[in-house]
């Protein structure tokens, strides 16, 4: 959910009363077990946890003069979200995040980092906060900035199947 807010609270105060309890709630786990160093603000029409420039000066890499962003969680048009980019980036805190989250006995829909959900209920708020204080900011940037210094990966090219000819030679084929 985009508007004009421009603080967290500006943000959560815009929200109809069960979403920002919801959020509300989740910030506050959020905030507890946030490592230090990291920062809450506003970014993207998000709440955000970012390195702040001060301490990474390169910031986001696909929008230079943002701050890197760690965790991100927000309200859209049918779910509330919460992105765990440490989730997202290392194979083995996304395995375990995986295993804990339905280990609590909790239906995790999730994309690559992006936790989707409609009420506080669906999220085990211990494994939330521990996948939180996993990753100390200097780990973070260190991996980050190691995942930058490498050399593009190639993606294999998809070719047509075998006489298939693709759209262009389906329409030749057509009678007048």
């Amino acid at each position: 959910m985009k508007g004009n807010a421009q603080t967290p609270d500006a943000f959560l105060a815009a929200l109809p009363a069960d979403r920002r309890a919801t959020l509300s709630a989740l910030r506050a786990v959020i905030l507890a077990n946030l490592p230090a160093g990291y920062e809450e603000c506003l970014q993207g029409g998000m709440i955000s946890y970012v390195v702040p420039l001060r301490l990474y000066p390169p910031g986001y890499h696909c929008q230079p003069g943002q701050p890197l962003v760690y965790a991100y969680m927000g309200a859209q048009k049918n779910h509330l979200s919460l992105y765990l980019l440490t989730v997202y980036g290392d194979p083995e805190i996304s395995r375990w995040f995986r295993e804990a989250f339905t280990a609590a006995g909790k239906k995790l829909d999730m994309g690559q980092c992006c936790v989707r959900f409609k009420q506080l209920s669906d999220l085990p708020l211990d494994v939330i906060g521990q996948a939180i204080a996993r990753v100390p900011l200097a780990d973070y940037v260190a991996r980050v900035a190691a995942v930058l210094q490498r050399p593009p990966q190639k993606r294999p090219v998809k070719r047509a199947a075998a006489g298939g000819g693709g759209a262009k030679a389906r329409v030749s084929r057509r009678k007048s």
